[in-house]
């Protein structure tokens, strides 16, 4: 898994977090996730628009995958930070 964020952000051209968090880390995966995310939606609107421009390279299955792809890697990343509120809030509320 480490290899895969590892070659997820250089392929980004992103660099790996410096000082107390490893490269591979808790905060490096998540970052490397929301990256991901971020080029799924990114990619889906250069092809909407590419589509919408008339590209005939770019067929409508193809386009409505990719924004599909988006969509559920959005909503993925929404729930897992829903969850990660919710541990914190579990966390900071319990007694000692």
């Amino acid at each position: 898994m480490r290899q895969l964020a590892t070659q997820a952000a250089a392929g980004t051209g992103a660099t790996n977090p410096t000082g107390p968090v490893a490269a591979g880390g808790f905060a490096g995966e998540l970052r490397a996730s929301i990256e991901r995310i971020n080029d799924l939606q990114m990619n889906s609107k250069e092809k909407g628009m590419a589509f919408q421009a008339g590209d005939p390279e770019i067929t409508l299955n193809e386009l409505m995958i990719d924004k599909q792809k988006a969509s559920v890697a959005f909503q993925f990343g929404l729930q897992v930070r829903n969850r990660l509120v919710t541990a914190y809030r579990d966390v900071m509320n319990m007694q000692v």
